[in-house]
Protein backbone atom coordinates (compact mmCIF):
# COMPACT_ATOMS: atom_id res chain seq x y z
CA UNK A 1 0.00 0.00 0.00
CA UNK A 2 1.28 3.47 -0.91
CA UNK A 3 2.36 5.52 2.11
CA UNK A 4 -0.44 8.05 1.50
CA UNK A 5 -3.08 5.40 0.86
CA UNK A 6 -5.79 5.03 3.47
CA UNK A 7 -7.16 1.99 1.65
CA UNK A 8 -6.76 0.08 -1.61
CA UNK A 9 -9.01 -2.50 -3.22
CA UNK A 10 -10.07 -3.88 -6.59
CA UNK A 11 -13.46 -3.38 -8.25
CA UNK A 12 -14.26 -5.14 -11.54
CA UNK A 13 -10.57 -5.41 -12.40
CA UNK A 14 -9.80 -1.76 -11.57
CA UNK A 15 -7.69 -0.62 -8.64
CA UNK A 16 -9.27 1.87 -6.27
CA UNK A 17 -6.97 3.92 -4.06
CA UNK A 18 -8.39 5.91 -1.15
CA UNK A 19 -5.87 8.60 -0.24
CA UNK A 20 -5.52 11.13 2.54
CA UNK A 21 -6.12 14.62 1.19
CA UNK A 22 -3.11 16.21 2.87
CA UNK A 23 -2.12 18.80 0.29
CA UNK A 24 -5.29 20.85 -0.11
CA UNK A 25 -8.12 19.53 2.06
CA UNK A 26 -11.48 21.27 1.98
CA UNK A 27 -12.06 23.61 4.91
CA UNK A 28 -15.84 23.45 5.40
CA UNK A 29 -15.86 26.81 7.20
CA UNK A 30 -14.49 28.49 4.08
CA UNK A 31 -15.80 26.40 1.21
CA UNK A 32 -19.24 25.28 2.36
CA UNK A 33 -22.41 27.32 2.69
CA UNK A 34 -22.95 26.92 6.43
CA UNK A 35 -26.08 27.96 8.28
CA UNK A 36 -24.27 28.44 11.58
CA UNK A 37 -21.75 31.09 12.56
CA UNK A 38 -18.66 29.70 14.31
CA UNK A 39 -16.82 32.21 16.49
CA UNK A 40 -13.60 31.01 18.11
CA UNK A 41 -10.77 32.49 20.14
CA UNK A 42 -7.37 30.84 20.49
CA UNK A 43 -3.89 32.25 20.87
CA UNK A 44 -2.24 29.57 18.71
CA UNK A 45 -4.83 28.64 16.07
CA UNK A 46 -7.10 30.47 13.65
CA UNK A 47 -10.32 28.50 14.05
CA UNK A 48 -13.88 28.71 12.79
CA UNK A 49 -15.24 31.60 10.74
CA UNK A 50 -13.47 34.89 10.20
CA UNK A 51 -14.90 37.50 12.59
CA UNK A 52 -14.12 40.76 14.38
CA UNK A 53 -15.77 40.02 17.75
CA UNK A 54 -14.00 40.44 21.05
CA UNK A 55 -14.80 37.76 23.62
CA UNK A 56 -17.21 40.10 25.38
CA UNK A 57 -18.88 41.13 22.12
CA UNK A 58 -19.34 37.47 21.15
CA UNK A 59 -20.92 36.71 24.52
CA UNK A 60 -23.25 39.72 24.18
CA UNK A 61 -24.22 38.68 20.67
CA UNK A 62 -24.90 35.12 21.81
CA UNK A 63 -27.18 36.34 24.59
CA UNK A 64 -29.08 38.52 22.12
CA UNK A 65 -29.50 35.63 19.66
CA UNK A 66 -30.80 33.32 22.40
CA UNK A 67 -33.19 35.99 23.69
CA UNK A 68 -34.64 36.34 20.20
CA UNK A 69 -35.19 32.59 19.84
CA UNK A 70 -31.99 31.54 18.14
CA UNK A 71 -29.69 28.68 19.16
CA UNK A 72 -26.21 28.96 20.64
CA UNK A 73 -23.92 25.99 21.37
CA UNK A 74 -20.52 26.02 23.09
CA UNK A 75 -17.40 24.82 21.30
CA UNK A 76 -14.70 22.85 23.11
CA UNK A 77 -11.20 22.12 21.87
CA UNK A 78 -8.87 19.32 22.93
CA UNK A 79 -5.26 20.13 22.10
CA UNK A 80 -2.82 17.25 22.52
CA UNK A 81 -0.76 15.90 19.62
CA UNK A 82 -3.33 17.48 17.32
CA UNK A 83 -6.61 19.25 17.87
CA UNK A 84 -10.22 18.11 17.91
CA UNK A 85 -13.44 20.03 18.46
CA UNK A 86 -16.97 19.25 19.61
CA UNK A 87 -19.96 20.83 21.35
CA UNK A 88 -19.58 18.97 24.66
CA UNK A 89 -16.69 19.15 27.17
CA UNK A 90 -13.74 16.77 27.06
CA UNK A 91 -12.77 14.76 30.13
CA UNK A 92 -9.23 16.19 30.31
CA UNK A 93 -9.24 19.60 32.03
CA UNK A 94 -5.57 20.33 31.30
CA UNK A 95 -5.52 20.04 27.51
CA UNK A 96 -9.05 21.14 26.74
CA UNK A 97 -11.49 23.95 27.30
CA UNK A 98 -14.12 26.11 25.68
CA UNK A 99 -12.80 27.81 22.59
CA UNK A 100 -15.86 29.59 21.28
CA UNK A 101 -19.48 29.39 20.19
CA UNK A 102 -21.55 28.40 17.19
CA UNK A 103 -24.95 30.00 16.68
CA UNK A 104 -27.84 30.43 14.32
CA UNK A 105 -30.34 33.26 14.55
CA UNK A 106 -34.09 32.77 14.71
CA UNK A 107 -34.51 34.50 11.33
CA UNK A 108 -32.02 32.14 9.75
CA UNK A 109 -33.77 29.11 11.26
CA UNK A 110 -37.05 30.25 9.74
CA UNK A 111 -35.40 30.79 6.37
CA UNK A 112 -33.48 27.51 6.48
CA UNK A 113 -36.58 25.43 7.20
CA UNK A 114 -39.19 27.60 5.48
CA UNK A 115 -41.30 28.14 8.59
CA UNK A 116 -42.83 31.13 10.35
CA UNK A 117 -42.96 29.56 13.80
CA UNK A 118 -40.03 27.71 15.32
CA UNK A 119 -41.38 24.56 16.94
CA UNK A 120 -39.52 22.14 19.21
CA UNK A 121 -39.05 19.85 16.23
CA UNK A 122 -37.55 22.67 14.17
CA UNK A 123 -35.25 23.66 17.05
CA UNK A 124 -34.08 20.07 17.34
CA UNK A 125 -33.31 19.92 13.61
CA UNK A 126 -31.45 23.23 13.75
CA UNK A 127 -29.45 22.09 16.76
CA UNK A 128 -28.52 18.84 15.02
CA UNK A 129 -27.46 20.84 11.97
CA UNK A 130 -25.10 22.95 14.08
CA UNK A 131 -23.63 19.81 15.63
CA UNK A 132 -23.20 18.35 12.16
CA UNK A 133 -21.32 21.45 11.04
CA UNK A 134 -18.98 21.11 14.02
CA UNK A 135 -18.44 17.43 13.24
CA UNK A 136 -17.53 18.27 9.63
CA UNK A 137 -15.08 20.92 10.82
CA UNK A 138 -13.63 18.48 13.32
CA UNK A 139 -13.01 16.02 10.48
CA UNK A 140 -11.03 18.75 8.74
CA UNK A 141 -9.06 19.51 11.92
CA UNK A 142 -8.27 15.85 12.61
CA UNK A 143 -7.27 14.99 9.04
CA UNK A 144 -10.27 12.84 8.14
CA UNK A 145 -10.05 14.22 4.60
CA UNK A 146 -9.99 11.84 1.65
CA UNK A 147 -10.05 11.46 -2.08
CA UNK A 148 -9.93 8.50 -4.43
CA UNK A 149 -8.22 7.49 -7.64
CA UNK A 150 -9.33 4.70 -9.97
CA UNK A 151 -6.56 3.04 -11.98
CA UNK A 152 -6.64 0.53 -14.80
CA UNK A 153 -4.50 -2.61 -15.04
CA UNK A 154 -1.54 -0.56 -16.30
CA UNK A 155 -1.71 1.83 -13.36
CA UNK A 156 -3.13 4.65 -15.49
CA UNK A 157 -5.55 6.98 -13.72
CA UNK A 158 -9.01 6.87 -15.27
CA UNK A 159 -11.09 8.61 -12.61
CA UNK A 160 -10.68 10.55 -9.37
CA UNK A 161 -12.57 12.68 -6.89
CA UNK A 162 -11.55 14.67 -3.80
CA UNK A 163 -13.15 16.56 -0.95
CA UNK A 164 -14.58 13.80 1.26
CA UNK A 165 -14.75 14.58 4.99
CA UNK A 166 -15.53 12.35 7.95
CA UNK A 167 -16.21 8.64 7.84
CA UNK A 168 -14.04 7.02 5.16
CA UNK A 169 -16.97 4.70 4.40
CA UNK A 170 -18.66 7.35 2.23
CA UNK A 171 -15.51 7.83 0.16
CA UNK A 172 -15.23 4.06 -0.29
CA UNK A 173 -18.85 3.87 -1.47
CA UNK A 174 -18.41 6.69 -3.99
CA UNK A 175 -15.13 5.24 -5.20
CA UNK A 176 -16.70 1.81 -5.68
CA UNK A 177 -19.54 3.35 -7.68
CA UNK A 178 -17.08 5.31 -9.82
CA UNK A 179 -15.00 2.20 -10.46
CA UNK A 180 -18.05 0.19 -11.52
CA UNK A 181 -19.07 2.96 -13.92
CA UNK A 182 -15.54 3.18 -15.28
CA UNK A 183 -15.39 -0.57 -15.81
CA UNK A 184 -18.66 -0.44 -17.72
CA UNK A 185 -17.22 2.24 -20.01
CA UNK A 186 -13.98 0.39 -20.71
CA UNK A 187 -15.62 -2.11 -23.08
CA UNK A 188 -17.05 0.73 -25.18
CA UNK A 189 -13.77 2.65 -25.19
CA UNK A 190 -11.83 -0.48 -26.14
CA UNK A 191 -14.25 -1.20 -28.97
CA UNK A 192 -13.62 2.31 -30.29
CA UNK A 193 -9.87 1.82 -30.05
CA UNK A 194 -9.50 4.38 -27.26
CA UNK A 195 -7.82 3.55 -23.97
CA UNK A 196 -9.51 4.49 -20.66
CA UNK A 197 -6.57 6.77 -19.81
CA UNK A 198 -6.93 8.63 -23.13
CA UNK A 199 -10.66 9.03 -22.55
CA UNK A 200 -10.10 10.35 -19.01
CA UNK A 201 -7.43 12.78 -20.27
CA UNK A 202 -9.71 14.13 -22.99
CA UNK A 203 -12.55 14.67 -20.53
CA UNK A 204 -10.26 16.53 -18.11
CA UNK A 205 -8.31 18.49 -20.74
CA UNK A 206 -4.97 16.86 -19.91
Amino acid sequence: MHQDDADRFVVDGLTVRILYDNEDPINPRKEWDNAGTMVCFHRNYLLGDKHSFSVQEAQDEARRIEAEGGIVLPLYLYDHSGITMRTSPFSCPWDSGQVGLIWITADKIRKEYGVKRITKTTRKKATEMLVSEVEAYDSYLTGECYGFIVEDADGEQIDSCWGFLGDIKYCREEATSAAKNAAARIAEQTALGETPAQKWGAEHNV
